[in-house]
């Protein structure tokens, strides 16, 4: 089962939300994930980010793939994706 990081759309029109979570990549955009990592909400101002950087790691080091939004976000929050994992 490949898994990928990307972000699920919450929130009303025009209003989004968003959650940072680790799914498979044949499930829906909004369908069915394995675990919730954390949330985006660019509507603030600045835009609000919260990450379990310890689970987003551990993801990485088991070689889920993000996508090109989460990519940045995590390069914003300096999430580096190095665990023990990664070495071996």
């Amino acid at each position: 089962m490949a898994v990928k990081l990307r972000l699920t759309r919450k929130g009303t029109k025009k209003k989004p939300f968003y959650r940072i979570v680790a799914a498979d990549i044949e499930c829906p955009r909004d369908g069915r994930f394995l675990e919730a990592l954390g949330t985006y909400d660019p509507m603030q101002d600045p835009a609000v980010i919260t990450l379990k950087e310890d689970r987003v790691n551990y993801w990485l080091g088991e070689g889920a793939i993000p996508s090109t939004t989460v990519k940045s976000i995590l390069k914003k929050q300096g999430v580096t994706g190095t665990s023990a994992g990664e070495s071996a």
